[in-house]
């Protein structure tokens, strides 16, 4: 009959641990003295290490070292291997000497040099931030999904650049051809040096003209943990406070971090809200123009002249008055962007209000377009993800396009036409309109 012999503690942590990169295992020898310590470098501080566990080490002799570990007033003797483990991931040093196993709290602590979300913010939830360091980031990641199957894949990229990058994702959850499909696209790019994430993300996308975005740009550690948790990779870049989430699909940049942390009908009724802004920052110009140019007889009577009253004077055509005052919104969106935020938000306020007012008194734009502009602006500012709030701002002028020259049946056809675009997209695979869920990770 055969037996088959029992994994020792070392052995079994480093099978739960995998083949994640920033796992370390290292032999001390000095004399007659022969011990095996176990950490990972992203939650351990290597100075603490070097001054409490390794330099001790090769200052005493055996007895003298257990001796020394055992008078540590921040080490344990952990009596499970799963206390061992958790305790490992937590930033402990695992110790391994003769049939004795000892722990030392060793924990690296960078959450505080990072700064606060300022692109995805929310009320209720965690404030905090990536850092610019892809060790701190690492650092992040490891104690906000501090799993043993957690697998950290460091690579560079960027000829001349080299950059460090990092894939992380669970070796239980993710969908290994994911996984690889992400590491061939990282390791085949051509690029000279990749400084930012939106860079990177061009740089992996095959198709270098798509209009909407296949995977996300995050800031919040708290949304790498939730990709993570349902099979996603994530891609950490080393000089940059962004990180890339692969696949994404649509839903994905129509929810907000916050979704999670409202009561269920809020979260629902919120995301509904998106999508009702997302059809009136989309639809809303082409509507205009289709009916007040070509298909007035749609609307109510007394609708009909009330428009009809207020473009009393306007000396130009409908699409004309929509294109004039759209462009002038989007330059005062990037002013918003470009200026100091201390003046930004103020000088954006009021040039759209004064502009606005000026141009209804002139008689060059009526009441009506004033109230659909500011209607188009707020609801695009509703979409939470800016890559999205991006690409809806490009295709409104494209359905616009097709409802100057088709009128109502312009606005059906690009309708169509970009829900058809929806649906032949792909990320990493993964269909672009079908939900990305946990239980379809897995393959």
């Amino acid at each position: 009959m055969l037996f088959q012999r029992r994994m020792t503690d070392k052995e079994w942590i480093l099978q739960q641990l995998g083949s994640s990169q920033d796992v370390t295992l290292k032999n001390l020898n000095h004399a007659d003295n022969n011990v095996d310590i176990l950490y990972i470098t992203s939650v351990t501080d290597g100075k603490i290490l070097q001054d409490t566990v390794i330099l001790p080490f090769y200052r005493t002799n055996e007895s003298g070292y257990k001796t020394y570990l055992q008078s540590l007033p921040n080490q344990e003797q952990p009596k499970k291997r799963e206390d061992l483990l958790s305790q490992v991931l937590q930033g402990y040093v695992a110790i391994f000497t003769g049939n004795q196993t000892f722990i030392i709290d060793v924990q690296k602590l960078l959450n505080t040099t990072s700064g606060n979300a300022t692109v995805e913010t929310v009320i209720q939830g965690p404030q905090k931030a990536l850092s610019e360091s892809i060790d701190t980031n690492h650092n992040m990641v490891r104690r906000r999904y501090p799993q043993a199957s957690l697998r950290l894949i460091h690579m560079k990229v960027g000829s001349l650049s080299q950059t460090k990058v990092t894939m992380a994702y669970d070796e239980n959850i993710a969908n290994m051809d994911i996984v690889e499909r992400v590491k061939d696209s990282l390791r085949t790019i051509e690029v000279d040096v990749v400084q930012a994430a939106g860079q990177l993300h061009r740089a992996i996308n095959k198709k270098q003209r798509t209009l909407f975005p296949t995977m996300m740009i995050t800031e919040r550690p708290d949304r790498i943990a939730y990709n993570l948790a349902v099979g996603k990779v994530i891609i950490l870049i080393d000089g940059t406070p962004f990180a890339l989430i692969a696949p994404s699909v649509f839903y994905d940049f129509m929810a907000s971090m916050e979704d999670v942390y409202h009561t269920y009908w809020t979260s629902k009724f919120i995301i509904l809200l998106r999508y009702f802004g997302l059809a009136v920052s989309l639809l809303l110009p082409g509507l205009y123009v289709g009916l007040t140019a070509f298909n007035t007889e749609v609307v109510r009577f007394q609708l009909a002249l009330s428009i009809a009253g207020s473009r009393i004077g306007v000396p130009y055509p409908a699409y004309l008055e929509v294109l004039a005052m759209l462009f002038m919104m989007e330059m005062l969106i990037e002013a918003s962007v470009r200026l100091p935020k201390s003046i930004g938000q103020t000088a954006t306020t009021v040039g759209g209000l004064i502009l606005g007012q000026a141009a209804v008194e002139a008689g060059l734009v009526s009441n009506v377009m004033i109230i659909i502009v500011s209607a188009v602006a707020i609801s695009n500012f509703v979409i939470p993800i800016n890559a999205m709030a991006f690409s809806m701002r490009v295709a409104k002028y494209i359905i616009l396009a097709l409802t100057t020259f088709f009128g109502m049946v312009g606005l059906v056809i690009g309708s169509i036409g970009l829900i058809g675009y929806l649906t032949s997209l792909e990320s990493f695979g993964h269909p672009y309109l079908k939900v990305f869920r946990e239980t379809q990770s897995k393959g």
